[in-house]
């Protein structure tokens, strides 16, 4: 892998990630632009505990533009876009229209491919192993800067979901707090640790799930599976059978069997409904231990912390969503149609 750092016209950081030691990445920023300025600011929301990021900038991004007007393919002749050069196969750079920013933290736009048209689920396992390095090294880049607590790698897939380009793409986010979702697993991690003098939560998740009927598919070093308690309809966990805290922990050989298990995933998800059904929306998120100092989880360090991955849909059922009303909404008392263990065995059945 080959990391080449370019900025763009307003200043803004560019990254290639190549498969090819011997790439060259010399384009130039060709477009008109000035420097980006942004409004964000996290809020702390006293009554709730967690905190708000208001970024009113965002209003402007751009919004369904037609695929030969994408931000993110290559530039080619006089369309100019967000990247300078005629091809590439990994690229990160800094988010135009950021939700963090500054001592707010910062945001990251992950281009997968050059390819319009395709979608991670078609990308080649060499592809989808330089996405995971492009993660990792992000990640580590970006748990240095002083304003960041936390990194958060994901994507958001399909229209239903709220993606406005539709070149496949991920984010990254780094804030500069630790994130509300994984603070409670840490507290829930520190109160089982203690109830049961050390045992570590994860792990015993883990290990029942393995032992269990939600198991979707397994590897050596990875393991998948539909939750007990899952939230969405199809909602699978994706899990390195080693413990560690982040995607910098993994070793070698998880790494290497990654892009398999990660795409058979996928493509499992996108059959889930059915022929003539079109792409299943998804969400697909990285979970890691923050950075940052975790005193107030009392007898918790990083290394208690399990790395693992979320993948979930919003489609219920062939042509139905499902909306987060009332009690998701309100009270964020989730309600699921689809059971665990149904959803599981559908997940296996449409195996390649």
């Amino acid at each position: 892998m080959k990391k080449t750092s370019t900025r763009l016209a307003d200043g803004r950081e560019l990254i290639y990630y190549d498969l090819r030691d011997d790439t060259v990445r010399d384009a130039v920023d060709r477009r008109p632009l000035e420097r980006t300025v942004t409004t964000s600011e996290v809020r702390r929301d006293v009554l709730l505990g967690d905190s708000v990021a208001i970024a009113s900038h965002r209003q402007g991004r751009i919004y369904h533009p037609p695929a030969d007007q994408c931000p993110l393919c290559p530039t080619t002749g006089d369309r100019l876009s967000e990247i300078p050069d005629s091809s590439y196969d990994v690229v990160v750079f800094e988010n135009r229209f950021p939700s963090l920013a500054g001592d707010s933290g910062r945001c990251e736009v992950v281009c997968f491919t050059s390819d319009h048209d395709a979608s991670f689920a078609s990308l080649t396992e060499e592809q989808a192993a330089l996405v995971l390095e492009a993660w990792t090294d992000r990640t580590s880049e970006l748990s240095h800067l002083p304003s960041v607590e936390q990194v958060f790698c994901f994507e958001n897939r399909g229209e239903e979901i709220g993606v406005t380009l539709g070149h496949p793409h991920g984010q990254i986010y780094a804030y500069p707090f630790t994130t509300p979702r994984t603070a409670l697993m840490l507290r829930s991690l520190a109160a089982h640790k203690e109830a049961t003098g050390g045992e570590n939560l994860f792990d015993a998740v883990l290990e029942r799930e393995l032992a269990g009927e939600r198991v979707v598919l397994e590897g050596e070093h990875w393991v998948a599976f539909v939750p007990y308690a899952a939230h969405w309809p199809y909602e699978v966990h994706l899990y390195p059978k080693r413990r560690v805290p982040d995607l910098l922990g993994l070793d070698e050989a998880a790494r290497t069997e990654f892009p398999k298990v990660y795409l058979e995933l996928l493509r499992r998800f996108d059959r889930i409904f059915g022929e003539g059904e079109s792409p299943t929306p998804y969400i697909s998120a990285w979970h890691q231990a923050p950075f940052g100092t975790l005193e107030e989880f009392e007898g918790v360090s990083r290394d208690d912390f399990a790395l693992h991955l979320e993948l979930f849909t919003i489609r219920r059922t062939s042509g139905k969503l499902k909306f987060l009303a009332g009690s998701e909404s309100g009270m964020s008392v989730f309600i699921n149609d689809v059971p665990p263990e149904r959803a599981a065995e559908r997940l296996r059945e449409v195996a390649s």
